[in-house]
C-alpha cells in the first residue's frame, strides 16, 4: 500500500494532536474490559511516531514508530495482529518496550480501516504478562475498532461541513461587505425593543455617520439621526409594517450636520417568530444622488415649459396673422424681420439653458465623486 497516500488520508481526519474524546476513551475502555487487560489504546501511525488518541490503564502519549507494534498491522488491514508473548517473537524481542519492568508481552490490534482501505492505526489490547486471546475476543475487538471508525468518519464529515459553512460564510460576508448597501438583520420584540443582529461593514462607509458597532449595541442611534421632519412617519411605517408582515419600503431623511442632509431608502421583510417576536431581513441604499436627479429633471421640464412658451406662443401669432393677410414686398419683409427676431430669441433661450443645465449636471457629478462609496475608508482629518 502507498505509505504517502495513507499519510494524506489520515491528515484529512485531522484527528492528530487533537484532545481526548469520550466516545473513543470509552471503547478503548470496553476492549480492555472483554479481553481482561490492563491496557488499551486507540492509536494514529503517523510518519515517524505512533500517536495514542486514547489510553486506557497507561499516560503514553506517543512511542518511536519503529518502536510501535501497530506500524506491523498498515499493510493488513483485514486482519488481527496478535502477538502472545513479544519476548518469544522475532519482530520485537529486540524492542525497547519488551525489556524491564512492565514490559509488553501481549498485544492484540485490531486495524482502523478507511472507506477507502487505508489503515490509520489500531485499536489495541495490551498486558505485560503472556496470555491468548478467544476468536469471541477477536470478533469485539473487530466490532470495536469498526465502532471507532465511524465516529471517526463522521467527526471528519462534521468538520468537512464546518469548514464549508465557515467558507461560505466568509464568502457571504465578502458579498455584504463590498454590496452598494447596507444589508441587516434585526430583532424586533413584541413591545418593539429592536436589536440589531447583522449589520454589513458598508454601512461605516457607503453612508456617513453611521457607525455598524455603536448601532448593534444601541439602535436608538438609527432614529437619532432620521430628520425630525420624517422620524414621526419612519416609526409608523416600521410599526405597520410589524404588524402586518408586509414589506418595509420607504425613503427618508438622515441629518449629516446642521445644515446637510442625506436620503436613505430603506427596505425590509418582516418574519414572525413562534415567540411572538419579528425578525427583518433588509437593506439600507443612500439615494440622495437620484433624488437630486430627479429635482433636477423636474426644474428642467418646468423651465422649459415657462422659457419656451413666449417664443411659441408669438410664433403661431404670427403664421395666423399671414395665414389671414395679404402680402406685397413690403409686410412680407416685416413678418421675415418678426420671425427672425422670435427664432433668435428661441436660440439664445435654448444656449442658455444648456449652459445652465450642463453646470448643474456637472456639480450633481463633483457631488457624487465626494459622497463615500461602497468599499472606501474614511480619511482621517
Amino acid at each position: 500500500m502507498n505509505e504517502l497516500s495513507r499519510l494524506k488520508e489520515l491528515y484529512r481526519y485531522h484527528i492528530l494532536d487533537t484532545k481526548p474524546e469520550a466516545e473513543l476513551d470509552e471503547l478503548a475502555e470496553i476492549a480492555s474490559v472483554i479481553c481482561d487487560t490492563p491496557m488499551s489504546l486507540i492509536t494514529m501511525v503517523d510518519k515517524d511516531r505512533s500517536w495514542h488518541k486514547s489510553t486506557y490503564g497507561l499516560n503514553v502519549e506517543q512511542v518511536r514508530r519503529k518502536d510501535s507494534f501497530c506500524q506491523h498491522t498498515i499493510n493488513n488491514p483485514s486482519e488481527i495482529l496478535i502477538v502472545e508473548d513479544a519476548q518469544l517473537d522475532k519482530k520485537f524481542v529486540d524492542n525497547p518496550f519488551t525489556k524491564g519492568e512492565n514490559a509488553i508481552r501481549f498485544y492484540a490490534g485490531a486495524p482502523l480501516v478507511t472507506p477507502k482501505g487505508y489503515v490509520l492505526g489500531t485499536l489495541c489490547v495490551v498486558d505485560t504478562k503472556p496470555r491468548k486471546i478467544t476468536t469471541i475476543q477477536k470478533r469485539a475487538l473487530q466490532i470495536l475498532s469498526k465502532k471507532a471508525m465511524d465516529y471517526l468518519n463522521s467527526r471528519k464529515l462534521i468538520l468537512l461541513q464546518n469548514n464549508n459553512i465557515e467558507l461560505n460564510a466568509l464568502k457571504l460576508k465578502k458579498l455584504t461587505d463590498f454590496a452598494p448597501c447596507i444589508i441587516f438583520q434585526l430583532h424586533m420584540s413584541k413591545n418593539g425593543k429592536i436589536k440589531i443582529d447583522f449589520l454589513s461593514q458598508v454601512i461605516n462607509s457607503a453612508i456617513s455617520n453611521f457607525d455598524s458597532e455603536l448601532l448593534k449595541k444601541s439602535s436608538k442611534l438609527f432614529f437619532d439621526n432620521i430628520h425630525p421632519d420624517d422620524l414621526p412617519y419612519v416609526k409608523q411605517s416600521i410599526k405597520e409594517s410589524s404588524n402586518n408582515l408586509t414589506e418595509w419600503h420607504i425613503a427618508y431623511r438622515v441629518k449629516i450636520s446642521e445644515d446637510k442632509t442625506e436620503w436613505h431608502l430603506g427596505r425590509a421583510l418582516p418574519e414572525k417568530t413562534k415567540d411572538g417576536n419579528v425578525i427583518w431581513y433588509g437593506t439600507i441604499q443612500n439615494i440622495t444622488n437620484y433624488i437630486e436627479y430627479e429635482k433636477t429633471m423636474e426644474q428642467i421640464m418646468f423651465d422649459i415649459s415657462h422659457v419656451l412658451r413666449k417664443p411659441v406662443a408669438n410664433l403661431l401669432g404670427l403664421t395666423t396673422m399671414i395665414e389671414n393677410e395679404n402680402f406685397n414686398e413690403i409686410n412680407f419683409r416685416e413678418y421675415i424681420d418678426y420671425i427672425k427676431t422670435v427664432s433668435n430669441e428661441l436660440d439664445n433661450f435654448t444656449r442658455k439653458l444648456n449652459e445652465t443645465y450642463s453646470l448643474k449636471n456637472k456639480k450633481i457629478a463633483d457631488k457624487s465623486n465626494t459622497l463615500p462609496k461602497a468599499g472606501s475608508k474614511k480619511k482621517d482629518n
